[in-house]
């Protein structure tokens, strides 16, 4: 009796779940232009992350893995930690982020939470309900 072919590109091993989810973190994330925010830099959101808690990243020029810029942790207060801006370009910024990240807050936390399930139609549905600072 000859054994029945397999599907092309399908073999016998299968992994667990838990151990793709441990090595492959999904996420999505999202650069919130100054259109989007009334802040000068980008904004750097995403769904959950790693272990810490909700945030979003303020960049004073593009964002990049190893680029300077301000966290807002979103908190109750939210509470900043500056990654390698220099003071000044940090206290100036600090204020209008805070304002911006508390105006939002509900999207944002929103976003961090269930984001990385959403269609299309729903991201773009975020972005468009963000407000914008003055």
């Amino acid at each position: 009796m000859t054994p029945e072919p397999r599907p092309a590109g399908l073999n016998e091993e299968q992994v667990r779940l838990e151990d793709v989810v441990r090595d492959d973190e999904m996420f999505d994330m999202t650069n919130l232009s100054t259109r989007r925010t009334g802040l000068d830099g980008v904004v750097y959101a995403s769904t959950a992350q790693g272990q810490h808690g909700p945030r979003i990243k303020w960049y004073p020029g593009r964002p990049g893995r190893d680029a300077a810029c301000l966290v807002v942790m979103l908190e109750t207060p939210p509470r900043t930690i500056n990654q390698g801006l220099s003071p000044r370009v940090a206290r100036q910024a600090e204020a209008a982020l805070v304002a911006w990240a508390a105006l939002n807050r509900e999207a944002l936390l929103s976003y961090w939470h269930d984001g990385l399930g959403w269609t299309e139609e729903e991201h773009d549905a975020f972005l468009d309900g963000l407000k914008t600072l003055p």
